[in-house]
């Protein structure tokens, strides 16, 4: 494990990297946005590549927040309707960065804030940050960390934990994309098999906000139960069979068959979002399809559906939430 200088914030604040190396894996974490720049992992004749999407300067990150290219995504993951929820009869009001609804934290979320790092034994490090009361609208002072542990099979676990002196909502989630052909090559990530243990998705709206209906995926191009080729056209969260456990159960996997290189998604969450990213910028390095998100999370405007799992944190309570990702090839 080693840090070392990554690049400096316009305001002159250093962003470093660390670098987690263990059982044939390596992965690169920035202080800034919690970004997991880079991770490599070897296919079945154990040539190793890099698997996840990513810039190779700071100035990548800078110019181009919005695909949240491997970043730690808070307070809120996913969508708000209209940018606003109700807490104990108090409407909260967001910022708005998403047409009418509240995305990913907000205009400046978690993804875009300098953290302070510690290692975290000899194969980890804790990224932590207090989110003021009233960043982006958001009730309550947080306080919150995310562990990265490269364990000894080589896998990635991040572990979140946050705390409030006032009642919040929060739902944290890693947006890394995903390419198990390579990240840095030709090809895209759409070929990949996929298998997601989610017998339903919660529908949306044309503005991704859900209907707050569940809808059976059996029968739908939204059937994953069974491992298929991902194609386009996915920006949905799938309503794990498991719900919230209170440690990682696998949920996912995928497998890019040309290389043998295989992931599996383990976590304590209930949902999980699946992004095939049809909308990448033209000037960005990596073309629409390239990668594949596979975001754990509780589900998007929760705070606005009370069939929902509640997000709600409270001073009197500890947010935990934990995700593993584990990689093998066959």
């Amino acid at each position: 494990m080693r840090s070392e200088l990554f690049g400096t914030l316009p305001d002159g604040r250093p962003v470093h990297r660390w670098t987690l190396e263990r059982a044939g894996v390596r992965v690169r974490i920035l202080t800034y946005g919690g970004i997991l720049q880079s991770a490599e992992a070897a296919d079945r004749a154990g040539r190793t590549a890099p698997v996840a999407l990513g810039f190779e300067g700071l100035d990548g990150y800078l110019r181009h927040p919005e695909p949240y290219f491997g970043a730690l995504v808070g307070r809120y993951a996913n969508r708000i309707a209209g940018g606003s929820f109700p807490l104990d009869g108090r409407a909260h009001c967001l910022a708005r960065n998403d047409g009418p609804n509240a995305l990913h934290g907000g205009e400046r979320g978690f993804d875009r804030r300098l953290w302070d790092a510690e290692p975290a034994g000899d194969h980890g490090v804790r990224l932590a940050r207090v989110s003021p009361a009233g960043e982006e609208g958001y009730p309550g002072r947080l306080a919150v960390a995310a562990t990265y542990t490269l364990e000894g099979t080589g896998a990635l676990r991040i572990a979140y934990e946050a705390r409030t002196d006032a009642p919040t909502v929060v739902n944290l989630t890693h947006h890394t994309y995903w390419n198990l052909a390579g990240a840095d090559g030709p090809g895209g990530a759409l070929g990949h098999e996929l298998r997601i243990a989610a017998s339903r998705i919660t529908p949306a709206d044309g503005s991704g906000i859900p209907t707050g209906a569940y809808q059976d995926v059996a029968g739908t191009r939204y059937d994953f139960r069974t491992a298929r080729a991902a194609g386009p056209g996915y920006d949905h969260n799938y309503v794990l069979d498991k719900g919230v456990t209170a440690g990682p159960v696998e949920v996912a996997e995928l497998c890019d068959p040309g290389s043998g290189r295989v992931l599996t998604i383990a976590t304590t969450e209930p949902g999980l979002q699946l992004y095939t990213a049809d909308h990448f910028a033209a000037d960005l390095p990596f073309a629409s399809g390239h990668g594949v998100a596979l975001e754990t999370q509780h589900f998007p405007d929760s705070p606005n559906r009370p069939r929902f799992p509640s997000t709600v944190l409270r001073p009197d309570e500890v947010f935990t939430s934990e995700t593993v990702y584990g990689f093998s090839a066959r």
